[in-house]
Protein backbone atom coordinates (compact mmCIF):
# COMPACT_ATOMS: atom_id res chain seq x y z
CA UNK A 1 0.00 0.00 0.00
CA UNK A 2 1.59 3.16 -0.86
CA UNK A 3 0.62 6.67 -0.09
CA UNK A 4 -1.32 9.11 -2.60
CA UNK A 5 -0.07 12.01 -3.13
CA UNK A 6 -1.96 14.76 -5.01
CA UNK A 7 0.43 17.53 -5.85
CA UNK A 8 0.68 20.75 -8.59
CA UNK A 9 0.36 24.42 -8.93
CA UNK A 10 -2.68 25.98 -7.59
CA UNK A 11 -3.37 27.32 -11.25
CA UNK A 12 -1.96 26.79 -14.49
CA UNK A 13 0.02 29.92 -14.94
CA UNK A 14 1.80 29.58 -18.24
CA UNK A 15 3.38 26.07 -19.66
CA UNK A 16 7.08 26.86 -18.65
CA UNK A 17 6.00 26.93 -15.14
CA UNK A 18 3.52 24.11 -15.34
CA UNK A 19 6.57 22.02 -17.14
CA UNK A 20 9.13 22.91 -14.12
CA UNK A 21 6.38 21.46 -10.98
CA UNK A 22 5.67 18.35 -12.06
CA UNK A 23 9.13 17.83 -13.90
CA UNK A 24 10.55 18.48 -10.35
CA UNK A 25 7.40 16.42 -8.64
CA UNK A 26 6.80 13.01 -10.69
CA UNK A 27 10.34 11.85 -9.94
CA UNK A 28 10.39 12.54 -6.48
CA UNK A 29 7.09 10.80 -5.72
CA UNK A 30 8.44 7.92 -7.38
CA UNK A 31 11.61 7.72 -5.67
CA UNK A 32 9.81 7.98 -2.23
CA UNK A 33 7.10 5.57 -2.88
CA UNK A 34 3.84 7.80 -3.35
CA UNK A 35 1.25 6.94 -5.47
CA UNK A 36 1.60 10.82 -7.30
CA UNK A 37 -1.55 12.97 -9.68
CA UNK A 38 -0.41 15.67 -10.79
CA UNK A 39 -2.87 18.62 -10.28
CA UNK A 40 -3.45 22.33 -12.14
CA UNK A 41 -6.26 23.93 -12.19
CA UNK A 42 -7.37 25.63 -15.87
CA UNK A 43 -9.66 27.75 -14.11
CA UNK A 44 -10.32 29.09 -10.38
CA UNK A 45 -14.06 29.99 -10.45
CA UNK A 46 -14.36 30.53 -7.10
CA UNK A 47 -11.54 33.55 -6.41
CA UNK A 48 -12.81 35.84 -4.19
CA UNK A 49 -12.45 39.17 -6.92
CA UNK A 50 -13.67 39.37 -9.90
CA UNK A 51 -10.37 40.58 -11.04
CA UNK A 52 -8.16 38.14 -10.02
CA UNK A 53 -6.35 35.69 -12.53
CA UNK A 54 -8.86 32.47 -12.82
CA UNK A 55 -6.63 30.33 -15.25
CA UNK A 56 -6.04 29.73 -19.07
CA UNK A 57 -9.25 28.39 -19.61
CA UNK A 58 -10.74 25.17 -20.45
CA UNK A 59 -9.17 24.14 -23.79
CA UNK A 60 -5.75 25.17 -23.59
CA UNK A 61 -5.58 23.69 -20.15
CA UNK A 62 -6.54 20.66 -20.96
CA UNK A 63 -4.12 20.59 -24.05
CA UNK A 64 -1.50 21.15 -22.01
CA UNK A 65 -2.22 18.63 -19.10
CA UNK A 66 -2.27 15.59 -21.74
CA UNK A 67 1.06 16.86 -22.99
CA UNK A 68 2.34 16.76 -19.52
CA UNK A 69 0.71 13.57 -18.96
CA UNK A 70 2.02 11.83 -21.61
CA UNK A 71 5.67 13.70 -21.02
CA UNK A 72 5.92 12.51 -17.52
CA UNK A 73 3.77 9.66 -17.23
CA UNK A 74 1.65 10.66 -14.82
CA UNK A 75 -2.02 10.88 -14.00
CA UNK A 76 -3.58 14.26 -13.52
CA UNK A 77 -6.52 15.82 -12.06
CA UNK A 78 -7.82 19.22 -12.55
CA UNK A 79 -10.98 21.03 -11.18
CA UNK A 80 -14.32 21.00 -12.77
CA UNK A 81 -17.21 23.68 -11.86
CA UNK A 82 -19.99 23.38 -14.08
CA UNK A 83 -21.78 20.34 -15.33
CA UNK A 84 -20.73 20.79 -19.16
CA UNK A 85 -17.07 20.56 -18.32
CA UNK A 86 -17.04 17.21 -16.53
CA UNK A 87 -17.51 14.94 -19.91
CA UNK A 88 -14.87 17.81 -21.43
CA UNK A 89 -12.12 17.43 -18.89
CA UNK A 90 -12.74 13.44 -18.61
CA UNK A 91 -11.15 13.16 -21.78
CA UNK A 92 -8.12 14.03 -20.84
CA UNK A 93 -7.58 13.76 -16.61
CA UNK A 94 -7.57 11.07 -15.02
CA UNK A 95 -9.20 12.13 -11.76
CA UNK A 96 -12.05 15.20 -11.83
CA UNK A 97 -11.75 17.53 -8.68
CA UNK A 98 -14.90 19.06 -7.01
CA UNK A 99 -14.34 22.19 -5.71
CA UNK A 100 -14.98 22.65 -1.76
CA UNK A 101 -17.32 25.42 -2.32
CA UNK A 102 -19.23 23.08 -4.84
CA UNK A 103 -19.53 19.88 -2.88
CA UNK A 104 -22.89 19.72 -2.97
CA UNK A 105 -24.09 20.84 -6.07
CA UNK A 106 -25.93 17.63 -7.02
CA UNK A 107 -25.86 18.65 -11.06
CA UNK A 108 -22.13 19.00 -10.77
CA UNK A 109 -21.27 15.89 -9.09
CA UNK A 110 -23.22 13.68 -11.07
CA UNK A 111 -21.89 15.00 -14.22
CA UNK A 112 -18.60 14.13 -12.99
CA UNK A 113 -19.55 10.41 -11.64
CA UNK A 114 -21.28 9.59 -15.12
CA UNK A 115 -17.48 10.30 -16.95
CA UNK A 116 -16.53 6.73 -15.05
CA UNK A 117 -13.41 8.89 -13.69
CA UNK A 118 -12.46 8.76 -10.37
CA UNK A 119 -13.85 12.02 -8.57
CA UNK A 120 -12.00 13.67 -5.85
CA UNK A 121 -14.23 15.84 -3.62
CA UNK A 122 -13.29 18.66 -1.85
CA UNK A 123 -15.21 19.00 1.78
CA UNK A 124 -16.37 22.33 2.03
CA UNK A 125 -14.79 24.70 4.57
CA UNK A 126 -18.91 24.94 6.19
CA UNK A 127 -19.36 21.54 6.53
CA UNK A 128 -19.15 18.73 9.29
CA UNK A 129 -17.45 15.94 8.46
CA UNK A 130 -20.80 13.49 8.91
CA UNK A 131 -22.47 15.79 6.36
CA UNK A 132 -19.33 14.89 3.61
CA UNK A 133 -21.50 11.43 3.59
CA UNK A 134 -23.92 12.28 1.29
CA UNK A 135 -22.41 13.99 -0.78
CA UNK A 136 -20.14 10.74 -1.72
CA UNK A 137 -23.62 8.86 -1.94
CA UNK A 138 -24.93 11.50 -4.45
CA UNK A 139 -21.90 10.53 -6.43
CA UNK A 140 -22.42 6.76 -6.12
CA UNK A 141 -25.68 6.77 -6.96
CA UNK A 142 -24.76 8.67 -10.01
CA UNK A 143 -22.47 5.69 -10.89
CA UNK A 144 -18.81 7.03 -9.42
CA UNK A 145 -16.30 4.74 -10.33
CA UNK A 146 -13.78 5.49 -7.27
CA UNK A 147 -14.29 8.83 -4.88
CA UNK A 148 -11.89 10.45 -3.09
CA UNK A 149 -12.08 13.04 -0.10
CA UNK A 150 -10.02 15.50 0.75
CA UNK A 151 -9.97 17.43 3.90
CA UNK A 152 -9.32 21.16 3.94
CA UNK A 153 -10.12 22.62 7.40
CA UNK A 154 -13.04 24.08 8.72
CA UNK A 155 -14.25 27.91 9.06
CA UNK A 156 -13.39 29.23 12.15
CA UNK A 157 -15.13 32.28 13.07
CA UNK A 158 -14.44 34.69 10.38
CA UNK A 159 -11.17 34.76 8.36
CA UNK A 160 -9.60 31.50 9.55
CA UNK A 161 -9.64 27.78 9.33
CA UNK A 162 -9.09 25.11 11.96
CA UNK A 163 -8.35 21.28 11.27
CA UNK A 164 -10.82 19.04 13.31
CA UNK A 165 -8.51 15.53 13.40
CA UNK A 166 -11.72 13.89 14.88
CA UNK A 167 -13.60 14.08 11.40
CA UNK A 168 -10.71 11.36 10.10
CA UNK A 169 -12.69 8.70 11.07
CA UNK A 170 -16.10 9.89 10.28
CA UNK A 171 -14.94 10.77 6.51
CA UNK A 172 -13.09 7.25 6.41
CA UNK A 173 -16.40 5.29 7.53
CA UNK A 174 -17.80 6.51 4.09
CA UNK A 175 -14.87 3.81 2.51
CA UNK A 176 -13.32 6.44 0.41
CA UNK A 177 -9.91 7.24 0.80
CA UNK A 178 -9.33 10.68 2.64
CA UNK A 179 -6.27 13.21 1.85
CA UNK A 180 -5.06 16.17 3.89
CA UNK A 181 -4.92 19.41 2.29
CA UNK A 182 -2.40 21.04 3.75
CA UNK A 183 -2.02 24.13 1.20
CA UNK A 184 -5.73 25.14 1.89
CA UNK A 185 -6.25 24.07 5.42
CA UNK A 186 -3.24 26.64 6.13
CA UNK A 187 -5.19 30.04 4.31
CA UNK A 188 -7.00 32.96 5.96
CA UNK A 189 -10.05 33.44 3.48
CA UNK A 190 -10.49 36.83 2.78
CA UNK A 191 -7.03 37.77 4.95
CA UNK A 192 -6.43 40.29 2.40
CA UNK A 193 -9.51 41.95 1.36
CA UNK A 194 -10.18 40.77 -2.07
CA UNK A 195 -7.99 37.65 -1.77
CA UNK A 196 -7.35 35.16 0.72
CA UNK A 197 -3.87 35.08 3.09
CA UNK A 198 -2.73 32.13 4.91
CA UNK A 199 0.33 31.19 6.98
CA UNK A 200 2.94 28.56 4.84
CA UNK A 201 4.83 28.06 8.07
CA UNK A 202 2.29 25.70 9.54
CA UNK A 203 2.33 23.46 6.58
CA UNK A 204 4.80 21.12 7.72
CA UNK A 205 3.05 21.04 11.44
CA UNK A 206 -0.16 20.21 9.72
CA UNK A 207 1.37 17.62 7.29
CA UNK A 208 2.99 15.61 10.43
CA UNK A 209 -0.06 15.97 12.30
CA UNK A 210 -2.11 14.63 9.23
CA UNK A 211 0.45 11.93 8.50
CA UNK A 212 0.32 10.16 12.14
CA UNK A 213 -3.42 10.43 12.64
CA UNK A 214 -3.40 8.38 9.18
CA UNK A 215 -4.83 9.87 6.30
CA UNK A 216 -4.33 8.39 3.20
CA UNK A 217 -2.75 10.99 1.48
CA UNK A 218 -1.39 14.35 1.19
CA UNK A 219 -2.69 17.24 -0.98
CA UNK A 220 -0.13 19.74 -1.80
CA UNK A 221 0.52 22.91 -4.24
CA UNK A 222 3.44 23.47 -4.95
CA UNK A 223 4.85 26.99 -6.74
CA UNK A 224 8.38 27.60 -7.88
CA UNK A 225 7.92 31.01 -6.56
CA UNK A 226 5.06 31.02 -4.34
CA UNK A 227 5.52 34.83 -3.76
CA UNK A 228 4.79 35.31 -7.44
CA UNK A 229 1.67 32.97 -7.42
CA UNK A 230 -0.97 34.33 -9.30
CA UNK A 231 -2.98 32.42 -6.95
CA UNK A 232 -3.12 31.70 -3.35
CA UNK A 233 0.60 32.59 -2.87
CA UNK A 234 0.97 32.57 0.76
CA UNK A 235 0.17 28.69 0.60
CA UNK A 236 1.45 27.11 -1.75
CA UNK A 237 4.60 25.10 -0.75
CA UNK A 238 8.53 26.15 -2.82
CA UNK A 239 9.43 23.72 -5.44
CA UNK A 240 12.93 23.90 -4.02
CA UNK A 241 11.84 22.82 -0.79
CA UNK A 242 9.40 19.91 -1.13
CA UNK A 243 11.29 17.01 -0.89
CA UNK A 244 11.67 17.15 3.09
CA UNK A 245 8.24 17.66 3.27
CA UNK A 246 7.31 14.34 1.30
CA UNK A 247 10.52 12.48 3.29
CA UNK A 248 8.32 13.37 6.87
CA UNK A 249 4.86 12.89 5.48
CA UNK A 250 6.13 9.54 3.66
CA UNK A 251 7.88 7.85 6.66
CA UNK A 252 5.42 9.09 9.54
CA UNK A 253 2.82 7.42 6.96
CA UNK A 254 4.36 4.29 7.46
CA UNK A 255 5.12 4.18 10.79
CA UNK A 256 1.77 4.95 11.76
CA UNK A 257 1.03 2.18 9.69
CA UNK A 258 2.93 -0.48 11.94
CA UNK A 259 1.14 0.48 15.24
CA UNK A 260 -1.56 -1.85 16.01
CA UNK A 261 -5.01 0.02 16.85
CA UNK A 262 -5.85 0.91 20.32
CA UNK A 263 -8.60 -0.80 21.63
CA UNK A 264 -11.56 2.05 22.69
Amino acid sequence: MRPLLVAGPCAIEDPEMTEEVVAGLAPLARELGFDFVFKASFDKANRSSGRSFRGVGLEPGLALLEELKQRHGVRVLTDVHEPAQAAVAAQVVDVLQIPAFLCRQTDLLSAAAATGRPVNLKKGQFLAPWLAGPAVQKLRDAGASEVWLTERGTSFGHGDLVVDFRGLPVMQATGCPVLFDASHSAQRPGARGDSSGGDRAIIPVLADAAAGAGFDGLYLEVHPEPSRAKSDADTQWPLEQVRPLLERFAMLWRCRRTLPPLET
